[in-house]
C-alpha cells in the first residue's frame, strides 16, 4: 500500500489551512479600524449615549411620567448648567403612529419665553415663541411621530417630531416678577391622545463626566443607534464606523482591551479638553461654540453640548460663552479671585434683545457649587452696582473680591475648579460675529 500520496495530500491540506488562517488574519488586521475611526465612532456614539443617560436619570425622578410636564420650582439647582433667570418646565413626550400630544402654550408678552422641543440626539426640532412662530406664537400645537396620520385639530399647529420621543425644555423669564413667571409657567399644558406604546431607552452602563464610558459603550451600540433617528446628514457614514468598531471589539479579548485602553487613556481625556477649549472660537478667553441646537454634520459639537450643558438651544435663541481656563491656561481655581470688567460703552445689556446671565458651576459635573449666600449667577435684573464711570465689575472668588462691590461677588470654593457660562438670549448680530465678555483677570 502506497502511503506517500496520502501523506502528501495531508501535508498539502495542512499547508492550505495555514495559508487560509494567515490570509484571514491578514484580512482581519487590514479591516481593524484605525485610531481615527475609533475616535470618531466613539465621540459620535457618546453624543446619543449622553441623551440616553439623561432619559434614564429623568425616569428615576419621583412622579415621572411620559407626556406629563414637570414644573421646576424657582431656583432649582438640580440640573446640569442650570439657568436661574427663568421658570423652567420640562417633559418627555412619547407618541406612536396612532397617538399624539396636544401642547397648550399661553399668550406671553413683555418677557422672554420659549418651548424648546428637541429630539433624542439633542437636535432642536422647534422653539415655540413669537420669533420662530410669528403667525402662531401661542395656542394649541399637535406633536406627532414622523409620517403619522393623526388628524390635526382645527386651529392647531402641527409639529412633526424626528422619532417617537422628544424632550421639551421650556423657559419663562422671571424678570422682577417671580409670581407672574410661575403663573405663566404652569399655564403650559400637555395632554396625550390615546395610549401610546412607549419604548424604554436602551440600557447602558451608566457613567459620569469624570469617568466617561469606555469600550462597553460599543456593546450596546446597535440598540443605541436604532433607538432614535439621527437627522444629521452624515449619520449613515458615522453609524457605519460605529458598527465597524463594535465588530472589532467583539472579535477578540485583545481587540476589546486595546480599544478600551485607547478610549480611557487618550480618546476620552482628549475629548474633554476639546469640549472646553477647542470646539469653537476663543474670544477674550471665552469659548464661543461654532454650533448649538442645530449641528448639521458637526457631531463633535453636538456631543460637547450634550456633555457640558445638555439641551443646548440654537444660536438664534441664545449664544453661550464658556470659560473654564485662566490666562495661564490652567483650570479656573476656586481658591483664587478673578474680575470681569465691562467697559461703560460695552455693557452686556446692550448686546441682547432679551437678557444676559452668567453662572458659576463646578467641574467636571457642571452643577452649582453650594455657598452660604445661595448666589450662583447674575443677570440683567440682579442688583449689581456700577462703577463711577458707568462700567461694571463682577468679582469671582472664595471671598469678596477687593475693589469689587460685595453685591457683585459670585462665590467660588477653595479646592473646587469651576467653569463660567455666559448666556446671551436673543443675541444681537454683534454677538454672533465678534463680541464676547471681557477676559477674566486674576487678582493677586
Amino acid at each position: 500500500m502506497d502511503v506517500s500520496g496520502g501523506y502528501a495530500m495531508k501535508t498539502a491540506t495542512a499547508t492550505l489551512c495555514v495559508s487560509l488562517i494567515a490570509a484571514v488574519s491578514l484580512s482581519a488586521a487590514a479591516q481593524a479600524p484605525d485610531e481615527a475611526t475609533i475616535t470618531e465612532a466613539y465621540v459620535y456614539l457618546l453624543g446619543r449615549a449622553l441623551v440616553v443617560r439623561q432619559e434614564h436619570t429623568d425616569r428615576k425622578e419621583k412622579d415621572f411620567a411620559y407626556n406629563r410636564i414637570k414644573y421646576n420650582p424657582l431656583g432649582s439647582a438640580d440640573f446640569v448648567n442650570p439657568n436661574f433667570d427663568v421658570a423652567y418646565f420640562e417633559a418627555w413626550f412619547a407618541v406612536d403612529d396612532k397617538t399624539a400630544v396636544i401642547l397648550e402654550v399661553p399668550k406671553i408678552e413683555g418677557r422672554y419665553y420659549t418651548a424648546q422641543i428637541l429630539d433624542e440626539w439633542g437636535e432642536v426640532i422647534a422653539n415655540i415663541n413669537e420669533r420662530t412662530f410669528p403667525t402662531k406664537p401661542y395656542g394649541t400645537f399637535l406633536l406627532v411621530k414622523p409620517g403619522s396620520s393623526v388628524p390635526t385639530p382645527p386651529g392647531a399647529g402641527r409639529i412633526e417630531l424626528h422619532s417617537s420621543k422628544a424632550k421639551m425644555l421650556g423657559r419663562v423669564e422671571i424678570k422682577d416678577d417671580p409670581e407672574g413667571a410661575v403663573r405663566l409657567q404652569k399655564a403650559f399644558h400637555a395632554t396625550v391622545q390615546g395610549k401610546p406604546v412607549v419604548v424604554p431607552p436602551p440600557e447602558i452602563t451608566m457613567f459620569d463626566n469624570d469617568s466617561l464610558a469606555g469600550v462597553e459603550l460599543f456593546d450596546r451600540s446597535a440598540a443605541i443607534l436604532t433607538s432614535a433617528l439621527d437627522v444629521a446628514p452624515n449619520a449613515a457614514q458615522m453609524q457605519e464606523k460605529v458598527r465597524a468598531v463594535a465588530a472589532h471589539v467583539a472579535s477578540s479579548k485583545e481587540a476589546r482591551a486595546g480599544v478600551d485602553k485607547l478610549l480611557r487613556d487618550k480618546v476620552a481625556p482628549d475629548f474633554k479638553v476639546y469640549a472646553t477649549t477647542k470646539v469653537g472660537e476663543m474670544r477674550n478667553g471665552w469659548l464661543a461654540p461654532s454650533a448649538a441646537g442645530a449641528y448639521g454634520s458637526n457631531y463633535r459639537a453636538r456631543t460637547m453640548v450634550n456633555l457640558i450643558g445638555i439641551w443646548g438651544n440654537t444660536t438664534e435663541e441664545v449664544l453661550y460663552f464658556g470659560a473654564a481656563h485662566g490666562p495661564d491656561g490652567g483650570p479656573l481655581d476656586g481658591g483664587r479671585s478673578y474680575v470681569i470688567h465691562f467697559p461703560a460703552d460695552s455693557l452686556p445689556d446692550t448686546v441682547v434683545n432679551a437678557y444676559w446671565s452668567v453662572i458659576l458651576v463646578g467641574v467636571p459635573d457642571y452643577r452649582v457649587i453650594p455657598n452660604p449666600l445661595k448666589r450662583y449667577n447674575f443677570n440683567n435684573h440682579s442688583p449689581l452696582q456700577k462703577e463711577a464711570d458707568g462700567s461694571l465689575k463682577i468679582g469671582i472668588g472664595p471671598n469678596p473680591v477687593p475693589g469689587v462691590p460685595e453685591s457683585n461677588w459670585l462665590p467660588s470654593a477653595v479646592g473646587k475648579p469651576f467653569s463660567l457660562t455666559f448666556r446671551t438670549y436673543v443675541p444681537k448680530e454683534v454677538v454672533k460675529s465678534k463680541w464676547a465678555p471681557p477676559p477674566l483677570t486674576p487678582v493677586n
